[in-house]
Parts: C-alpha cells; sequence; structure tokens
C-alpha cells in the first residue's frame, strides 16, 4: 500500500518533467498554440473545414480568402496564436522576404484576375507592397507578372500567393543614353515607328502611370540618362548607346522619323525638300551646335556638316582626314591635239550653319553632295575646257584658266547653298610622249640660247681685249703726266718748304730772346721776394727767440727763488725741531754720505821702524788696494790716484 503512492509521486514527478520540456508540443497538441519567430512569418495551410458546409475554393482560384480550405492568404505574423491545430492546419515558417541594396523585387502573383487580352503585365493594386494579400485579391489583383516591384528593404510577403525574383538595378553609364522599348501598352499609331510621348512617369520608374496614360507599346521616343533607376525589365528594356557628339566647326542636321508632319519653313524659293520646325518629322530648320546631346538613334538622325572651309583633293596621292574626298581622284582630260593628261585639282567650299538643313535636305549627306554635284561639275569643267586648248597653252595660261575655273564653279554652287572659296590646280602631267618632245625643243632652244650667248660674249670679249690695250697706252701716258707734275709740285714744295724754314728759324730766335729776358726777369724778381721773405723770417725768429729768452729766464729765476725760498723755509723748521748744533752734525754727515768721503782710510801706513820699510810697506798695501778693487770694479786703480789718495788723508791726519 505505501509502495502505490510512492510510485505515484514519481509518476507526477515524470510527468512535470515531460511537460516541462516538451511544453510547445503538449500545447500545440491540446490548444492548438503556435508561435511565429520574430524574424519569420506563418504560413498557412488549412486541411479541412470543421463546421460549416465544406466550401471548396472557386474555380482557377489557389489562395483562399474566405476559411476555404487550402492555402490561406492571410499569413501569420510575430506572435502567439491559439486553436490551430495541427490536424486542421499546416504552418510553415518562412523567412521575411530582404531586397539587397542595388537590387530590386521582381513580383510574379500565383493567384488572381485573369489579364485582359493584349496586356502582358498585372497592373498595380493597393496591397501593401504584396504583403496583404488577401486586399491584393479583393481589389482585382492579377495573376502573373505584376507591373509594381519592389525596392529594397525587407517585407512580410506570402510566397504561396507571390514569387519573388531578385534582379539588379538599372545604371546607365556616363556619356551614355539608354534607349528604351516597353513591352506592353497601346498599339503603336499607324504611320508611326515610336510611342507618343508621356510625361510624368519619372523616367519609366512609374510604368502604371505610364500605361494608365496612355503609353505604347515599342520604341519610345524619351530616352534615359546616366543615373541608377527602378525600372521593371519585365516592362522596359533599355540599350545604351554612346550620346552624340557634334565635333568643333560642325552643326548637326537634325533628321527627324517620328512626330506629326510639320509645315514647310522655306517657302516657295527652295523645292528640294520640307524643312520644318523641331519637333515635327522631317529635317529641322535649327541645327545642333557643337557639344553632346542624348539623342534617340532610332528615331531621329543627326548629319554632321562641317562650317569651316573644306578642302577636296581631286588627286590619287591626296585624301583629308573628314574623307569626303576618299573616291576622288585625278582628272584625266584631253586636249584639243587629242593629248590625255593627267591633273590635280583641290577645291575649298564652305557650307554656312543657316544653310547646312538646306544642303541635307537637298542631298541627305555630305557625301551625297560631293558625289553628286562636286565631282562632276568639277570634272566635266576641267575636261570641256582642256577641249578648248592643245596641252602646251593650257600649260602657259594656267593661272588664267584657274581664275575662269573658280568663277565658274562659284556660280554653279550658289545654287545649291555652298560657298565655293577658291579652285586650285594642282600638278599637270602631260604625256611622256608629248614631254619628250617639248623637252627636247625646250633643250635645242636652250642651246641656241647658249651659242648665241657665246658668240656675244666672244665680241664682247674681242672689244673688252681692244679697249684694255688702248687702256694700256693712255695707262702710261697719264703716268707720264703725272710724272712732270709730281716733279713740278716737289720744286714748288721745296722753296715753300726753305721760305718756311727760314721764317721759322727767324721767329724761334725772336722767341728765344725773349723768353730768355723774361726768365732772368723773373729769376731778379724771385730772387728779390726770396731775400725779402728770409729776412722777414729772420726777424721773425730772432723775436721769438729773444722772447722764449726772457720767458725761459723768467721761469728759471722764479724756480730758484721758489726753490731757495723753499729750501730755507725747511732748514728754519728743521733748526726748530732738532737744535742749531744738531742740525749741523746731521748736515755734515749727509755731506759726507753723498760724498761718499772715507773718514777712515783702508790702509794706514805709519813710521814705525826705519822709514824705508815703512814707506815699502805702504806701496805694498797699495798695490794690493789696488788688485782687490780690480776684482770688485774691474778697473785698475793708478798708483798716482792712490799715492794721491794717500797723502791727502795723511794730510788731514796731521791736521
Amino acid at each position: 500500500m505505501e509502495f502505490l503512492p510512492l510510485m505515484s509521486s514519481w509518476a507526477w514527478i515524470i510527468v512535470l518533467v515531460v511537460a516541462v520540456v516538451l511544453y510547445k508540443w503538449v500545447l500545440r497538441f491540446l490548444f492548438g498554440m503556435v508561435i511565429v519567430p520574430e524574424d519569420r512569418i506563418g504560413l498557412v495551410t488549412k486541411k479541412y473545414v470543421l463546421v460549416g458546409n465544406d466550401r471548396g475554393l472557386p474555380d482557377g482560384r489557389i489562395i483562399a480568402t474566405k476559411g476555404e480550405a487550402g492555402y490561406q492568404a492571410q499569413a501569420l505574423a510575430p506572435g502567439l496564436y491559439w486553436w490551430m491545430w495541427p490536424w486542421q492546419y499546416g504552418i510553415t515558417m518562412q523567412p521575411f522576404t530582404v531586397i539587397p541594396e542595388g537590387k530590386i523585387g521582381l513580383v510574379l502573383s500565383n493567384d488572381g484576375a485573369e489579364l485582359p487580352t493584349g496586356n502582358i503585365l498585372a497592373r498595380r493594386v493597393d496591397s501593401d507592397n504584396f504583403q496583404d494579400t488577401e486586399r491584393f485579391l479583393s481589389s482585382g489583383g492579377q495573376k502573373g507578372r505584376q507591373t509594381s516591384l519592389l525596392t529594397p528593404g525587407t517585407y512580410r510577403i506570402n510566397t504561396f500567393a507571390f514569387t519573388i525574383t531578385i534582379a539588379d538595378m538599372t545604371v546607365i553609364k556616363e556619356n551614355m543614353v539608354g534607349i528604351i522599348t516597353t513591352l506592353d501598352g497601346a498599339p503603336l499609331q499607324p504611320g508611326q515607328i515610336a510611342g507618343r510621348q508621356v510625361e510624368g512617369h519619372n523616367n519609366f520608374q512609374n510604368i502604371d502611370f505610364f500605361l494608365q496614360n496612355g503609353g505604347n507599346r515599342g520604341l519610345q521616343p524619351q530616352v534615359v540618362l546616366a543615373g541608377s533607376y527602378y525600372i521593371n525589365p519585365w516592362a522596359v528594356q533599355i540599350e545604351e548607346i554612346p550620346m552624340t557628339e557634334v565635333p568643333i566647326g560642325h552643326v548637326g542636321v537634325v533628321i527627324s522619323y517620328i512626330g506629326e508632319d510639320g509645315v514647310d519653313v522655306t517657302g516657295e524659293s527652295f523645292k528640294h525638300g520640307n524643312i520644318v520646325q523641331r519637333g515635327f518629322r522631317g529635317v529641322w530648320m535649327e541645327p545642333l551646335g557643337p557639344g553632346k546631346y542624348p539623342i534617340n538613334t532610332y528615331t531621329m538622325k543627326v548629319e554632321g556638316v562641317p562650317t569651316t572651309n573644306l578642302v577636296l583633293n581631286w588627286a590619287n596621292a591626296r585624301t583629308e582626314a573628314h574623307a569626303l574626298d576618299r573616291n576622288l581622284s585625278t582628272i584625266t582630260v584631253r586636249s584639243k591635239d587629242g593629248f590625255p593628261f593627267n591633273l590635280d585639282v583641290a577645291q575649298i567650299i564652305h557650307i554656312p550653319a543657316v544653310e547646312a538643313p538646306k544642303v541635307i535636305a537637298r542631298f541627305g549627306s555630305m557625301t551625297n553632295l560631293v558625289s553628286q554635284v562636286l565631282e562632276p561639275t568639277i570634272g566635266n569643267y576641267f575636261r570641256n575646257s582642256a577641249q578648248d586648248s592643245d596641252v602646251i597653252a593650257f600649260l602657259s595660261t594656267r593661272k588664267e584658266r584657274q581664275e575662269a575655273a573658280r568663277e565658274h564653279i562659284r556660280q554653279v554652287l550658289e545654287v545649291y547653298n555652298v560657298n565655293a572659296v577658291d579652285t586650285l590646280i594642282g600638278d599637270i602631267v602631260p604625256p611622256d610622249s608629248l614631254m619628250k618632245t617639248l623637252t627636247d625643243r625646250k633643250i635645242a632652244q636652250e642651246e641656241e640660247k647658249t651659242y648665241e650667248t657665246q658668240r656675244m660674249a666672244q665680241e664682247k670679249r674681242q672689244g673688252m681685249e681692244r679697249e684694255t690695250a688702248l687702256a694700256d697706252i693712255q695707262r702710261e701716258v697719264v703716268k707720264a703726266q703725272q710724272s712732270v707734275e709730281i716733279a713740278q709740285r716737289t720744286a714748288d714744295a721745296a722753296v715753300k718748304k726753305s721760305e718756311g724754314e727760314a721764317r721759322s728759324l727767324k721767329l724761334q730766335v725772336g722767341a728765344e730772346s725773349e723768353a730768355t729776358k723774361i726768365r732772368a726777369e723773373a729769376n731778379a724778381e724771385a730772387r728779390r721776394r726770396q731775400a725779402a721773405a728770409d729776412a722777414e723770417a729772420t726777424k721773425l725768429t730772432a723775436d721769438a727767440e729773444a722772447e722764449r729768452i726772457a720767458k725761459t729766464g723768467a721761469a728759471e729765476a722764479e724756480k730758484i727763488l721758489a726753490i731757495g725760498r723753499s729750501t730755507a723755509e725747511a732748514y728754519e723748521l728743521q733748526v726748530k725741531a732738532m737744535g742749531e748744533e744738531n742740525f749741523t752734525r746731521f748736515k755734515i754727515t749727509e755731506e759726507i754720505g753723498k760724498g761718499q768721503i772715507r773718514v777712515i782710510p783702508d790702509i794706514v801706513i805709519n813710521g814705525s821702524g826705519n822709514g824705508t820699510d815703512g814707506s815699502m810697506n805702504g806701496l805694498m798695501g797699495l798695490k794690493l788696494l789696488e788688485q782687490i778693487e780690480e776684482r770688485k770694479t774691474g778697473k785698475s786703480i793708478k798708483i798716482v790716484d792712490v799715492a794721491k789718495s794717500t797723502d791727502t788723508v795723511i794730510a788731514k791726519e796731521k791736521e
């Protein structure tokens, strides 16, 4: 009995654990709970209807909007849902539809109304960017490819109802234009190759607006410029082509293939085609200036016309850069005397910008102008001109014929609205046989001229030699006459020279005498003035010296007087200080010291003994003293001086 409650508690624990672990399955099974994650949507498939009549889907429908069995239009947004038991509802978790940057989403509806006859795209209905399937179907949404598309972003799309295809955005590169061809719309109008102009569709990004306003399918007159666009490629096809460039020195004449027939603006005088205003079909009266233009080359053509001077060469070996004369060749003509010869011609023309549309309206292109007018006109003129003259005359009258050709061609081209600037004749090549004949004739003529020239040269040489001989004789005569005249002039020159020398000598002697007199007077005056100056200088010197001596003597006397006074005053003060007796002794001692007087002799010679020994001893002492002084002072002391000193000392001692 105790075992059963224990088993019951364990069972409840197991049941609780299983319920905690498998609660989603339990709730799903018992209460029909469905949890849709935040990054998913739940696509619902209803398997059958429990109550009421088992209503089936209408014929042709695959999406249920009113509770019918099948794929449900209403998807489950992220969240919690009840009463959706698994035996009745199948739930498929579907990720959000994400359109990346630079991409678009093309939508294919799997359900909806049938497309009207002639339409290939389903028109747009309000369905919150296809996220509300029920509203899409109830508003008349059509099955098939949709005109609307999805721009970059995240959407909750029911993929049971819609299939999304990722495609690239439309990108038109720089210096390019996009030629548009729409795949849906009204048929083209009779006689037109492109649809009519429709505004407001934002470069075909709003294709529904284009279709609602009567846009035609097929080629469109409008183009798309460089940039990025959200264009539905199921509705619009785009072809990139380069922009139309009109170079400098040209104009672009526009030929439009679309539009209404315009009124001719050239008047009655021009009968070679209609020229219309801009926007109408035909040749436009206003050409395009230099630049780049976004031209739809399928609906319009731009014919370039040079507005600068244009050179065309009728020559085999020369072609200009514009290549309009690539098919022109050297003109072969035949002269009056039957000789064929070749002729190179250059024609310069100019087409005014205002006349360019008329030229294109008349000929269609510049190439046609050259081939249809210039080539036959110039070629035939020179062929006709050559038949009126022989080759020699044609060569000799080249300048006149060039001027005549310029005037004739100018008048002809004026009719075609072209200005002829100049006509130039280039190289003229006569036949070889005629050239040989002409060369031989010319050589003979030149030889004849050479012989005549040589003869005349000989005659001139003979005359020159005769004149030279006469000139030589005349030169001798002239030389003799010149010698006589030279001798005469030499003698006259000698006389004149002698007279000149005598006159010069006389003048020189007088000049020397006068110069000597002047120099003597100048020297005497100089000496007189020098003596006076010296005397004055001596006087001044003597006066200065006397004054100096007087002042010097006075100064010396004053000095001696001052010294005496000061000395006397000093002695008087010393006497007062020391006393007369002491002062006398001090001065005696001072004088003895100044005079270096020896009070005590160095050697004393006395008279002891006999007189001879005393004298000898004295002399020897003196000699010894002399040697000692020599060693001290380097001088010798004479014996006489020593003797005198000795006698002086002895005398003083006796006193």
